[in-house]
């Protein structure tokens, strides 16, 4: 036999394994992809059940009722409500300060 026929013999084998091994290895990915596209699918399903089971109306079917006013409280006296008295003399000295400084940081 000549080299040339003995190479195109050598191709026509290695052509032989790597064509359908090729092929095989194409058509379990493509198959692989589709089930992950059905997967994908389902579970795209299942979250729409989920999100339509979940969800609330928007508007209810009721018409809303305006809620009475709160009633206001009566600005009294502090002696009309009894307690006479004082503040505590152990408040400390340097509180007034603070409580001005902290005043004048908030306004500014």
């Amino acid at each position: 036999m000549s080299k040339q026929t003995t190479f195109a013999l050598a191709c026509a084998v290695v052509l032989s394994a790597l064509v359908p091994g090729l092929a095989g290895y194409l058509s379990a990915r493509l198959e692989a992809i589709e089930a992950a596209e059905r997967n994908l699918r389902a579970l795209e399903a299942r979250l729409d059940l989920r999100e339509a089971r979940d969800a609330r109306p928007v508007s209810f079917p009721a018409p809303c009722l305006r809620t009475p006013p709160t009633p206001r409280l009566q600005q009294l006296p502090a002696t009309a409500l009894g307690d006479t008295r004082p503040w505590p003399h152990d408040v400390p000295a340097w509180l007034p300060g603070l409580l001005k400084e902290v005043g004048n940081a908030l306004e500014e």
